[in-house]
C-alpha cells in the first residue's frame, strides 16, 4: 500500500514516527520544528506543518538563534532528543550556518531543513540565488557542508526514502552526531509521490552502548595500577553517556581526582571529595598543578580542546601517558593515547571491576585535599570579598550560585563569563551547568536557555549574559513569551568586549577596539555610550529592572522568580576587576614586530611560554623525546 504525498508531507511524517531507545528507555526523538517562513519553504514545509499540529511548529526571531535552542534542547536530554529547524533560501538558510557550525564542534544533533533554488532550475535565477558560472548545480546551502555531518539535497521525493535513514543514523550515533542538513529545493518540497505504507511506521533507534576492546581495557587497567599521580579528566561524554554516577562511584573508590571542562562540569558535585574542578586556562589551581604533576591521565568523553590542555602546555610530567575513553575514535586516540573506543559508562563499570583493590597512595590523597581547601577559600575569596556596592563579576556568580535551587540550572556561552563560571561556579546537579564554549558563540545564551526550558520546564533557568552578546541576539526573549517559557536573564553591564578587552591588554594593545564609546580625534576614545538595556529588555515584552547592589540583586532574583514571564536583571559591572588566571596558559600569538612597547614585552613572555608546549609521540615508553619537554627552569 502506498500514500500519495508531498515530499514536505512525507517528510514531517516520516519526523513523527522516529524514536531513540536506551537501556530500556524510549524517547519520540524529535520535538517539534522552528521556523521561519519565506517562499523557499512556506508552500512547502509549511503547508506540511499546518497539516501535522501534533507535530508542533515553533516560530522564532532569528535563523541562527533557532539552531541554537535545538542544539541546547538536544544537550540538556543527553543527545536523545532534538528539534527541527527549517528556513526559507538565501539569508534565512546561511544564518543558520553559524548555528550548524556551533551544533557540530559540540557534537550535538539538530536537523536542518533550509530552503533551496528550484530543482527544474527553468525559471532560475529565482529570488535570493547564488548563480555561479560554472556550474548550475550550487546553492548557498553547500556552505553548509563543511560544518554538518551529513549533508544532502533532495533532488527527487523518492530520495526521501534513502536519505532520511541515513540522515538519522547520524543524528542518533554518539560517536558522530552533530548537525545534519537536508537541503530542499522549494519546488521538490510541493510535488506528490506515491510513498510506501511502511516508510511513516515507527521506528525505534537502539542507542547502544558499545564495549573495549578487552586486550586495551586491561592494559588501561594495568597502566592506572602502575601509576603513581593518575587524574580523570571529565568531558561532556560523561554528561551524554549518563555516567556521573558512575564516575562519582569509581572516583571514590579509587581516590583519583576529578578534573572537568566546560562541556563535563556537573559530572561530579563541587563538594565530592575527588573534585578538583576546573581544567585548563579557565581551571582551578587544583586541577592544573595536579595536571602538571600526573603521570597519567585518564580522558573521559573529552576532545582534549586547547582550553583543556591549556595550549599543550598542562602536562608537564615527563612520563605522563594517557588513557582516552570515547564514543568517538578520532577523539580516543588524541595526545597518543591508549584508545578506549566506547562508552562512557559501560567502560567505567568494566574498570570498577578491574580495579577493585586500587586506591591511590595516601600522600597523593592528602595534597588533593589540601589543593582542594585552597581553591575553595579562593572561591569565597572572590565572591565575597568588597562591600556589596560596586559589585564585580565574580561577586555576581556568588550571589546567583547561591541564590539558585539545586537543580536550577545556568546558561552561559561566550565572554570573559564562562572562564570565570568555569572556575567559580559551584555544580549541585549534574545538568545544572550549561555552557556552549566548543564554539563560544556570542548570541547563544538567550536563545540556548530556551531551549534549556523547553527540554525540562520543571527547572528554573537562568541566563548570564554580558552586554555584548546580548547586543548580538537578545530577540528569543519574545520566543520565550510567547510560548510560555519563562526564563531569568541577567545582564552584565561593562560598556564593552570585557573577555576580549582583557585578551588585548594581555596581547599589548591596551584593549584597542573593544569598548562600546564614542568616537573621538579618529578613534574610539570618548566618552562611553550608555544603552538602556532595560528599555530594550521591556520593548521585548520581559519584565526588567537595574540593580546596582548585592541586595538589589537579591531582591530582584527572588522577584523573578515568581513572575509570570521573562525577567531581565540588568548590573553593571567593571570591565577592569576581573577574576585572576590559575597556574595555566593559553597560546594567542602576539605581533613577532612591533613599535609598541607593551606588545614587544608581550612578545617576549610569550615565546617564554612557548617553550613549556608538547608534543605526545611515545605512548608506549614512560620516557618522552627530551626536547619535547624543554621549558623554564
Amino acid at each position: 500500500m502506498t500514500r500519495r504525498l508531498t515530499t514536505a508531507n512525507a517528510l514531517i511524517g516520516y519526523l513523527k514516527q522516529q524514536y531513540v531507545e536506551r537501556d530500556g528507555v524510549e524517547h519520540q526523538f524529535f520535538g517539534g520544528c522552528f521556523g521561519i517562513f519565506g517562499h523557499g519553504n512556506v508552500a512547502g514545509i509549511g503547508e506540511a506543518l499546518q497539516e501535522n499540529p501534533d507535530f508542533r511548529y515553533y516560530l522564532c526571531r532569528n535563523e541562527q538563534a533557532m539552531v541554537h535552542t535545538a542544539a541546547a534542547f538536544a544537550k540538556m536530554s543527553n543527545r536523545l532528543r532534538t528539534l527541527v529547524c527549517t528556513t526559507s533560501i538565501g539569508p534565512g538558510a546561511t544564518n543558520m550556518v553559524t548555528g550548524a557550525a556551533a551544533a557540530t564542534i559540540n557534537r550535538l544533533p539538530v536537523l536542518l531543513l533550509p530552503g533551496d533554488i528550484f530543482a527544474r532550475r527553468n525559471v532560475a535565477p529565482v529570488l535570493q540565488q547564488l548563480e555561479s558560472e560554472s556550474t548550475q548545480d550550487i546553492s548557498v546551502n553547500d556552505c553548509f557542508k563543511p560544518v554538518s555531518r551529513y549533508w544532502d539535497r533532495i533532488q527527487r521525493p523518492e530520495q526521501l526514502l534513502t536519505s532520511l535513514p541515513e540522515a538519522m543514523r547520524v543524528l542518533v550515533s554518539p560517536g558522530q552526531t552533530g548537525a545534519v542538513t537536508l537541503a530542499m529545493p522549494q519546488d521538490v518540497q510541493a510535488e506528490a509521490f506515491d510513498y510506501p505504507d511502511e516508510f511513516f511506521e515507527k521506528r525505534v533507534w537502539m542507542v547502544a552502548r558499545p564495549r573495549a576492546d578487552a586486550a586495551l581495557l586491561q592494559a588501561a587497567a594495568e597502566w592506572i595500577r602502575s601509576s603513581q599521580k593518575p587524574l580523570i579528566i571529565a568531558g561532556g561524554g560523561v554528561h551524554y553517556s549518563e555516567a556521573t554516577e558512575a564516575l562519582s562511584s569509581w572516583a571514590s573508590r579509587t581516590g583519583i581526582p576529578v578534573a572537568e571542562t566546560q562541556a563535563g562540569k556537573g559530572s561530579l558535585r563541587f563538594d565530592h571529595a575527588q573534585c578538583v574542578g576546573a581544567m585548563g586556562v579557565t581551571g582551578t589551581s587544583a586541577a592544573n598543578i595536579i595536571a602538571r604533576e600526573a603521570d597519567l591521565i585518564i580522558g573521559i568523553g573529552t576532545r582534549y580542546s586547547d582550553f583543556t590542555t591549556a595550549s599543550k602546555t598542562a602536562f608537564q610530567n615527563p612520563e605522563v601517558r594517557f588513557v582516552n575513553i570515547n564514543v568517538a575514535e578520532f577523539d580516543a586516540y588524541k595526545h597518543s593515547a591508549l584508545p578506549l573506543t566506547a562508552d562512557a559508562r559501560a567502560t567505567l563499570d568494566e574498570l570498577a571491576g578491574m580495579l577493585a583493590d586500587f586506591h591511590v597512595s595516601r600522600d597523593y590523597a592528602q595534597r588533593i585535599e589540601r589543593l582542594r581547601q585552597e581553591w575553595d577559600m579562593e572561591v569565597d575569596r572572590v565572591c565575597h570579598s568588597g562591600d556589596g556596592n560596586n559589585v564585580t563579576q565574580g561577586q555576581v556568580i556568588g550571589v546567583v550560585n547561591e541564590f539558585m535551587g539545586p537543580r536550577d540550572v545556568v546558561v552561559c556561552a561566550a565572554g570573559s563569563l564562562p572562564g570565570d563560571l568555569h572556575k567559580l561556579w559551584r555544580t549541585r546537579d549534574p545538568k545544572g551547568y550549561h555552557l556552549e564554549y566548543g564554539y563560544s558563540c556570542m548570541g547563544y545564551e538567550i536563545a540556548g536557555g530556551l531551549g534549556v526550558k523547553m527540554a525540562d520546564p520543571s527547572r528554573e533557568v537562568y541566563v548570564l549574559v554580558g552586554d555584548g552578546s546580548y547586543l548580538m541576539m537578545a530577540q528569543e526573549i519574545v520566543t520565550s513569551i510567547q510560548e510560555g517559557y519563562r526564563l531569568n536573564i541577567v545582564v552584565l553591564d561593562n560598556h564593552g568586549f570585557g573577555s576580549i578587552g582583557g585578551l588585548s591588554r594581555a596581547c599589548g594593545s591596551g584593549g584597542f577596539g573593544t569598548e562600546y564609546r564614542y568616537r573621538k580625534n579618529e578613534s574610539l576614545t570618548g566618552d562611553p555610550i550608555q544603552l538602556d538595556f532595560v528599555a530594550n529588555a521591556a520593548s521585548l515584552g520581559a519584565r526588567a529592572c537595574r540593580v546596582k547592589t548585592r541586595d538589589e540583586l537579591l531582591k530582584a532574583l527572588s522577584s523573578a522568580r515568581t513572575a509570570d514571564r521573562t525577567s531581565v536583571i540588568v548590573m553593571e559591572t567593571d570591565m577592569n576587576q576581573r577574576v585572576p588566571g590559575y597556574e595555566s596558559w593559553w597560546d594567542v600569538p602576539i605581533a613577532e614586530v612591533s613599535q609598541i612597547d607593551s606588545v614587544r614585552a608581550a612578545r617576549a613572555a610569550h615565546e617564554k611560554a612557548l617553550r613549556k608546549e608538547r608534543y605526545f609521540l611515545n605512548p608506549g615508553t614512560k620516557k618522552q623525546p627530551e626536547a619535547s619537554v624543554k621549558g623554564d627552569d
